[in-house]
């Protein structure tokens, strides 16, 4: 159970709105505005990993700057006494897409207009470079705006989203099964703007599918075989042919934007002159307006009820929650100039101790987290304070089932550094994979370090952030000290 903290920063907090894995949602109240807001904060299980810090704060970054109407709005950023980081964001006071479809199948004309007010808001992404990769119904987002229950529709979380830049040839499996687009299955492929088309076009499918329970498969079609798709009798025809392209297996046979996804479903979705997807809502009857809101429609023969839900602002899209992190937080104990937690004993650097962890997100055949540790001078504070050297080191066999320690380390980069040549050296029997990272902000470097443990079927990864100039010596002798049962 998670304990409600009284305030975050300056906000009152007044309960949970959500839990996932990467995150916790509150809803705030800001006295001074008399507004409320929503608050996410970094899951403390993950407080120990630099790169999800990273992302965490780089979605706050990306929303800052784009700053549309379409677009979830940052209010600030802020970190807990802890050292966790937290965002305040606005609040979506009118549920998600996902709660909306808990409560039943939408009429095909208000599912399509929905549809197109979704990809009005991931074109704007794509104009300025952002791929979103994991568009889900529950990161579609409502906000009133304004009297009789206009809505205005916005896009949220881009805790997964890459500029184009940084995400061409450095994929990581990222996305929901089901809306996931199979290259981003591929560590080595290029994810970019026509995975999120993909991603739309699952989204359509299980919107206007026939049936809907079965729309969403969690494994892709074959190469070789297009999509079967099966709309209901009031969709126009026309449209099944566009989610079939949208949902090709390859992307260049896929549209090659939003935007121009959003073009094809207005051609196909209703008569010559009369769109029924739209580039925005409206009162009864009226036009749609540049501010995108959409009109609540009745469902024809029953009422169509909507659960107003506190929707987290992020949406944390839940995967299930991560365990929390044996004496994660408490004391650390150095015995002997060693440190030992399950199969894992490291020597510990001259002044630094440890303390056992188990590595967020990484469970084995039993269903427990894998075993970890984080070590440094002060191992509490080490993720949250960029001045400290330190190192996280875990052991999963889960991973080591699907990912080598090259291709490991390929999903584990540092959008805001500059990495040197990927090296190979070998220490105490284990040849490790090591990729070193220059950074302009933040920590001056990081290191990721991966390999096949020696004698069974299980990879080791070592995150290092060495102290200040330190050498490649200090990773070697580091590494060297990892011991492995």
């Amino acid at each position: 159970m998670v304990t409600a903290p009284l305030r975050i920063g300056p906000y009152a907090v007044e309960r949970l709105l959500g839990v996932g894995s990467f995150a916790t949602v509150w809803l705030g109240y800001d006295r001074a505005l008399d507004a409320h807001v929503a608050i996410k904060v970094l899951a403390e299980n993950w407080s120990h990993d630099l790169r999800v810090r990273e992302r965490f704060l780089d979605e706050a970054r990306l929303l800052r700057r784009l700053e549309h109407e379409r677009l979830i709005r940052v209010h600030a950023v802020g970190e807990l006494p802890d050292g966790r980081p937290y965002a305040v964001l606005a609040w979506a006071d009118g549920g998600s897409l996902r709660d909306r479809l808990a409560t039943g199948e939408i009429p095909a004309p208000t599912a399509l207009r929905l549809l197109g007010e979704v990809c009005a808001g991931v074109a704007v992404l794509h104009r300025h470079g952002v791929v979103h990769r994991d568009l889900t119904p529950g990161n579609i987002l409502f906000r009133s705006v304004g009297p009789g229950g206009a809505e205005q529709v916005l896009i949220a979380d881009l805790g997964l989203a890459k500029a184009l830049a940084a995400a061409s040839g450095l994929t990581a499996r990222a996305g929901t099964p089901g809306y996931m687009a199979p290259e981003q299955d591929d560590p080595g492929a290029v994810v970019d703007t026509r995975a999120d088309v993909y991603g739309l076009g699952r989204l359509g499918i299980r919107l206007l599918a026939a049936d809907p329970s079965g729309a969403n498969r969690t494994r892709p079609d074959p190469p070789r075989h297009p999509p079967e798709i099966r709309l209901r009798d009031d969709v126009p025809a026309a449209v099944a042919a566009v989610l079939v392209r949208a949902t090709a297996h390859r992307p260049a046979d896929r549209y090659p934007d939003a935007a121009t996804l959003h073009a094809a479903l207005n051609r196909a979705s209703g008569p010559a002159g009369r769109p029924v997807a739209s580039t925005g809502g409206s009162g009864p009857g009226g036009p749609a307006t540049a501010a995108g809101p959409v009109r609540r429609q009745p469902r024809p023969g029953r009422p169509y009820r909507l659960r107003r839900v506190a929707a987290a602002v992020v949406a944390v899209a839940a995967v299930g929650v991560t365990g929390a992190e044996p004496d994660g937080a408490g004391s650390a104990r150095p015995v002997g100039g060693t440190y030992t937690t399950g199969p894992l004993t490291v020597t510990l650097p001259p002044g630094w101790s440890a303390t056992g962890a188990t590595w967020a997100g990484q469970y084995g055949a039993d269903g427990e987290p894998e075993p970890a540790l984080v070590m440094s001078p002060q191992p509490r504070r080490w993720a949250a304070d960029p001045r400290l050297p330190g190192a996280f080191v875990g052991l999963s066999a889960s991973t080591a089932a699907r990912a080598t320690p090259a291709g490991f380390l390929a999903e584990r980069t540092h959008g805001d550094c500059t990495p040197a040549p990927a090296r190979v050296t070998r220490q105490a029997g284990v040849e490790w994979t090591v990729v070193a990272y220059r950074c302009e902000r933040g920590r001056p470097q990081i290191t990721e370090s991966a390999a096949l443990h020696p004698g069974r079927p299980a990879l080791v990864y070592a995150q290092i952030v060495p102290p200040a100039d330190s050498g490649p010596a200090f990773v070697d002798t580091l590494l060297a000290g990892v011991r492995l049962r």
